[in-house]
């Protein structure tokens, strides 16, 4: 049975999709807009798709709609990172305890699957190529501009989720309203899509189940594994300097550079040059705002209310945990809007903040650290710490990919303690051998015990 209140959903990807799905199955009418045109018909430009690692707190919100298993059939699972040096030797580093791993996912197809289960609601309806122009957050009436027929009209929904990404319009007007904090950084670095076909049999070329990663101290690319056989490769570069995308102006120039630094994915990319002149730089942003909502009327999620930068593949889990926070509320509280969207800030704002510091911090990781043999070993000590004393140890990478139940800024409280205790414990480490020593082990008695 259908419920009163007209609901808008601005944003029809991942997040948008799922939402209205989440709403339409409490009994709600929703309309969705678009900006782009419908995924599933139109050729997008390629080069900004950045492929998406599915972890539990994704799996969790695709569970409640019943296509977890259909979307397990087309993603990857990956159980650990595999390292490139610049001679093309390999170390390795998994992501959790056995069987564990993140899942590579393509955006596109997934956005599709999730357009497929809204359009078959009958209380969904999908309005594409429909921008966004203002929004008047006295009246909740919104201006929207139909690209196909260049018609501008305007929609007055009881309530408005805005799902409409980084560089959200909706939020734009809340911008302009009194005591609204906002704060948005890039990082000094670029990505540049590129890609690994399949080998010749049409199986891959690279290790499947693995993320792949060449890192390279103030730079770094990473690979991961498609369902056709071939790998997305990004390039995070700098924008400006010596080395940077401002100083590979030439075919060889690229070729040279690739060759010299990248030596063993250069051997596998046969259309390097024609794709990293084709495809674009994309931008690296990450966005904090509060508050999240208006009035009980407007309500932010996804990257709306809080873009992060890709590198602990959060940015779309984080998201879907928006929606599963969300759904909790609206059976708790029903349709008082007000509770339910001052409570949903409330919980969400300390731990997105979290995850986006995380995302930054684990950039400069992935960058610079896994290649360091230090670093390496540490992660070894950790390991043995969490089977020694499984029920007080837990790495912050599985504490943040592996354990949905646990709130962002608790992993990161519980990382920065962990990190403490290891600053002082690799003091007497020089090799695996020696975590048996008795000072390390008296020292992680007192600790953890």
């Amino acid at each position: 049975m259908e419920k009163d209140p007209q609901l808008s959903v601005m944003g029809g990807g991942l997040v948008g999709c799922l939402l209205s799905l989440y709403l339409a199955k409490q009994g709600y009418k929703v309309e969705v807009y678009e900006r782009r045109p419908d995924l599933r018909s139109a050729e997008l430009a390629g080069g900004r798709s950045i492929n998406l690692a599915l972890s539990d707190r994704g799996w969790r919100a695709l569970e409640t709609i019943g296509i977890a298993e259909d979307i397990k059939k087309v993603a990857i699972p990956m159980y650990r990172r595999v390292m490139h040096d610049v001679q093309g030797n390999l170390s390795f580093q998994a992501y959790g305890q056995a069987g564990q791993a993140i899942y590579s996912v393509s955006r596109g197809g997934l956005n599709k699957a999730l357009l497929d289960l809204a359009e078959a609601q009958p209380n969904v309806t999908l309005h594409f190529q429909e921008q966004v122009l203002e929004v008047e957050l006295s009246t909740n009436e919104v201006t929207l501009l139909n690209t196909a027929s260049g018609q501008e009209h305007t929609i007055q929904p009881d309530v408005l989720f805005a799902a409409d990404g980084a560089f959200s319009m909706v939020r734009l007007s809340m911008q302009k309203t009194e005591r609204f904090n906002y704060e948005q950084s890039y990082l000094d670095y670029g990505y540049k899509e590129l890609t690994i076909p399949p080998a010749a049999d049409g199986g891959w070329q690279l290790e499947k189940n693995a993320l792949h990663i060449w890192p390279r101290g103030q730079y770094m690319m990473i690979a991961l594994p498609n369902m056709d056989g071939s790998f997305t490769c990004t390039m995070f570069f700098p924008y400006d300097g010596e080395v940077s995308f401002k100083n590979l102006q030439t075919e060889e120039q690229v070729q040279s550079f690739f060759q010299k630094v990248f030596p063993d994915a250069a051997a596998l990319m046969p259309e390097l040059t024609q794709e990293f002149f084709e495809n674009p730089v994309g931008s690296l942003v990450t966005v904090k705002c509060f508050p999240w909502s208006h009035a009980g009327k407007v309500v932010l999620l996804g990257d709306a209310a809080h873009a992060i930068v890709p590198f602990y593949g959060q940015g779309m889990n984080a998201g879907f945990e928006d929606c599963t926070i969300l759904r909790g509320l609206l059976e708790e509280h029903g349709t008082d809007w007000e509770t339910i969207f001052k409570t949903f800030q409330e919980v969400r704002k300390p731990n997105t903040d979290a995850i986006a510091d995380l995302a930054v911090y684990n950039f400069i990781e992935m960058r610079d650290k896994v290649a360091d043999p230090r670093f390496l070993l540490q992660k070894k000590i950790e390991s043995k710490i969490t089977a020694q004393y499984p029920d007080a140890w837990l790495p912050l990478y599985s504490m943040v990919t592996f354990s949905p139940d646990l709130p962002y800024a608790e992993a990161l409280a519980n990382g920065r303690r962990q990190e403490e205790i290891m600053r002082h414990l690799m003091t007497h480490i020089g090799s695996e051998a020696d975590y048996d020593k008795p000072e390390v082990q008296a020292y992680l008695q007192e600790q953890l015990a």
